[in-house]
């Protein structure tokens, strides 16, 4: 028996019907780029995903270098997970090797599987990574404008340590082998995003909702592979995404900031999210709307809790 994906609003989370243009509810314009409807078969764990959003994907993967577009494919056919190797000092020796977390995996699969298995993982580790320097991007961008912005106090301080968390991500992501798709991005607003609040938000609560989607689409993938480790990882930064967003709603005067009982799933894979974020007008910089990722310092003494944490080591506690 299929299941049907319902549509929510993305600013109220009501249920809205495929015909709506603006939410009865709180009259959000409702932008078909970020909700995926479709069909979920009842022997598979994701929904196939729209011929629109195939396209796209398509597009995508053909701006890159073919050894780049390779490591994408994987995460946009097939279930992925999360590559824990090489993470080095910075986030503990339980997670240095790959054999940290196979030794405690399921029983070993046939060399073909496996093989299939860390396509998908390095294919999904690179989406993840590159959507951590989009973010980074747009928090420094909005820092370096926030006299602009209008941004001081508290709220100053909870979009630095959100760039801060997000470039954990990144430097997490990167250090298990995930590749760079896109360094240079766009904003689907230009410059006007970082010079009025009400478009930093507005892009703001678009990228969070999709990441945090994209990472819950990821627990998901890495349930049905029978991992569990990698499916807690992946919950612990959908957490902070979702963070991320319900004070972006309080720094945009939205009440209230926690507005959402459940968050709902935009995406019915990880592999599906760089279509929607091409779509949207984050993949398409042009003079005047070009901005470029730049590392930045993650010293923030009120960030905690650095290391993430998988219920088959001991790492943890940050």
């Amino acid at each position: 028996m299929a299941a049907t994906f319902s549509r929510f609003c993305p600013q109220c989370g009501k249920s809205v019907s495929a015909q709506q243009h603006f939410c009865a509810y709180c009259s959000q314009p409702l932008d078909e780029r970020f909700v995926e409807s479709g069909v979920m078969p009842s022997n598979v764990l994701m929904a196939e995903t729209t011929p629109e959003a195939q396209k796209a994907t398509a597009r995508l993967l053909n701006s890159f270098p073919k050894s780049r577009r390779s490591l994408l494919k994987g995460a946009a056919a097939t279930v992925g997970g999360l590559a824990v190797v090489g993470a080095g000092v910075l986030y503990g020796t339980g997670l240095t090797h790959a054999s940290a977390l196979t030794k405690q995996a399921a029983p070993a699969k046939p060399a073909q599987s496996q093989n299939k298995q860390m396509d998908s993982i390095m294919s999904i580790l690179t989406v993840a990574r590159t959507a951590e320097q989009l973010a980074v991007t747009f928090y420094s961008n909005g820092i370096s404008n926030a006299a602009k912005l209008g941004l001081s106090g508290d709220n100053l301080a909870y979009i630095q340590a959100a760039l801060v968390e997000e470039q954990i991500h990144q430097l997490f992501f990167a250090a298990n082998g995930g590749q760079s798709l896109a360094e240079t991005f766009s904003f689907p607003q230009g410059a006007q995003t970082f010079t009025d609040l009400k478009t930093f938000i507005s892009t703001q609560q678009q990228l969070e909702g999709v990441f945090d989607s994209a990472f819950l689409a990821a627990v998901a993938e890495f349930a049905q592979l029978g991992r569990p480790d990698l499916a807690q990882i992946s919950a612990q930064v959908a957490c902070i995404e979702a963070e991320h967003r319900a004070l972006g709603r309080s720094i945009g005067g939205l009440s209230p900031a926690d507005n959402w009982a459940f968050t709902p799933v935009m995406v019915s894979s990880v592999g599906a999210a760089p279509a929607l974020v091409k779509s949207a007008g984050y993949l398409s910089p042009t003079s005047g709307n070009s901005y470029t990722y730049k590392q930045v310092s993650t010293d923030d003494a009120g960030v905690e809790q650095r290391k993430p944490y998988s219920i088959n080591t001991t790492v943890g506690n940050g």
